[in-house]
């Protein structure tokens, strides 16, 4: 089981899926590549629009999981690149979207000066704990 929890001197969540700590479950700990705004093709989904490019690197990262049995509720560790700190209330939108505060990863947030390629916004690297009982092997 995995254990999540805020200390009470730790600042508040105000609603956003995250916790201070989260104890890893028994399971496969899933590694992720930074994941990007990028479709199958490697084109940028989104240009010039933060809300869209975090969807789509949640839409990656729900792929990756799924492929070995994961769920975006597997995450426990979740580290956000970003460029424009006007696009925070977008970030957070989606994350409260895809994220369930009660599922909510240790999670670090980064202004970065550039990602990988010229218009990707945000980039999102997550690291899951998939139960034993839920992991397989990849399925393409």
């Amino acid at each position: 089981m995995t254990i999540r929890y805020n200390p009470p001197t730790g600042w508040p969540q105000l609603g956003r899926p995250f916790h201070h700590g989260v104890v890893e479950p028994k399971g496969r700990v899933l590694h992720m590549t930074g994941q990007v705004a990028w479709d199958n093709d490697g084109n940028i989904i989104g240009k010039g629009d933060c809300e869209t490019q975090a969807r789509q690197c949640f839409d990656n990262v729900e792929n990756i999981l799924k492929a070995v049995g994961g769920r975006l509720e597997d995450i426990v560790s979740l580290t956000v690149f970003y460029l424009d700190p006007a696009d925070m209330p977008a970030i957070q939108k989606v994350r409260a979207e895809r994220l369930q505060l009660a599922h909510g990863p240790v999670s670090i947030l980064i202004q970065a000066a550039g990602l990988i390629t010229p218009g990707l916004l945000v980039e999102v690297a997550p690291i899951a704990v998939i139960p034993d009982a839920r992991f397989h092997e990849p399925r393409y």
